[in-house]
């Protein structure tokens, strides 16, 4: 079977075994929603073709190998931390959030380098395709009910336009969930701007802001597009009046970096009057960054002060706090073991290959 890392391939092999639009449409809805192909009152024989419904145990077994559960970590808040297999040995994370929720990754590893994130330290590795994005949905919904997907895991949507576009346009029609309930998460593209308003489902829109100082936020988000933080703002609010729902602009609370009084007073100015949320998440500590967690107290006051000065302001603790599950973690931990697992053959000379065989037998004995 060919591979079928894009919704569009599944289409493929579905239309050269004979499907047509209807029975093409039942086969996605199914998968999206994590339903057996064979559920319902229909029996399959009575509408399916013979081809057709002679592959989808094949198909069925295809499409759940696209995204398996390695790891499941959940957190005493209700939400859980995946470590997501694909199909070539790669993996992504996931997290199923409070209230219904399901964050997923788009890429592994991601190019825009933000300085406080694990994922960016890696760089990217490759683009997780559509069907591979839709899979983590399906997967998560054996778990538990999925209403609202965020693209906020590992990646930078934009830099994966088309997929995540596919995915989203699946999702938000037979995979039925809302469209303002899909959250499409960017630190600014004019690609975005100009593709989401044409999509068929449009979705609710993140702004990953971080600062309103155009220098700092260069240093922060290296490889970002270089967007002033106005003319982002301005950006999300034509696409905010366009769809009806507010723009989420997210701020990670750095202690030091961006906890200032200027910088309250850059986000009343960017965001006061605008159609727009600001959810505000306090810096989840990775191992090995020199940067630090402000505490609660200090970012409630922030928030509380913006709310007052009329800015929608939500302060959020980031999922999964107590399973140390900063976005990329889980993964850089699963790196590392599969890299310690692996035992070097030592090269073969007269002189030392005795010592080299035997210390690296103690080693595997070790691991």
């Amino acid at each position: 079977m060919t591979a079928m890392h894009s919704v569009q391939n599944i289409r493929d092999h579905l239309r050269a075994l004979g499907a047509n639009a209807l029975h093409e449409q039942r086969v996605l809805r199914l998968w999206a929603q994590a339903k057996a192909q064979d559920s319902g009152r229909r029996p399959l024989h009575s509408f399916m073709p013979t081809a057709v419904r002679e592959a989808l145990p094949a198909l069925s077994q295809t499409l759940a190998g696209l995204a398996t559960l390695r790891e499941q970590h959940p957190g005493q808040d209700g939400s859980a931390r995946l470590l997501v297999g694909l199909q070539d040995g790669q993996t992504v994370e996931s997290v199923l959030l409070p209230r219904d929720g399901l964050c997923v990754s788009s890429q592994v590893g991601c190019a825009v380098g933000c300085v406080f994130c694990m994922t960016g330290r890696e760089g990217l590795i490759r683009q997780v395709g559509s069907a591979e994005i839709v899979a983590q949905v399906a997967l998560a919904r054996t778990l538990r009910p999925v209403k609202k997907v965020v693209f906020m895991g590992m990646g930078e949507p934009s830099h994966n336009l088309d997929a995540v576009m596919e995915a989203i346009d699946l999702l938000g029609t037979l995979g039925n969930i809302g469209h303002k309930n899909l959250v499409f998460s960017t630190v600014g593209d004019v690609r975005v701007f100009e593709r989401l308003p044409q999509g068929r489902v449009k979705p609710a829109l993140a702004l990953s802001l971080h600062s309103t100082r155009a220098d700092l936020r260069a240093q922060l988000l290296p490889r970002a597009p270089r967007f002033d933080p106005q003319d982002l703002a301005e950006a999300g609010e034509v696409y905010a009046r366009a769809t009806g729902y507010p723009v989420q602009y997210q701020w990670t609370l750095i202690e030091g970096v961006n906890d200032s009084d200027e910088e309250v007073e850059g986000i009343v100015r960017l965001l006061k009057g605008k159609y727009a949320l600001m959810n505000m998440i306090p810096y989840n500590a990775v191992p090995d960054l020199p940067f630090a967690r402000p505490t609660w107290e200090k970012a409630a006051a922030i928030a509380r002060t913006l709310h007052q000065r009329g800015v929608l302001t939500k302060l959020r603790q980031s999922a999964g706090q107590d399973v140390d599950g900063g976005c990329g973690q889980l993964r850089a931990r699963d790196v590392l073991q599969r890299e310690q697992r692996v035992v070097i053959q030592p090269r073969f000379t007269p002189a030392l290959a005795p010592r080299q065989l035997d210390q690296a037998a103690r080693q595997g004995r070790a691991q």
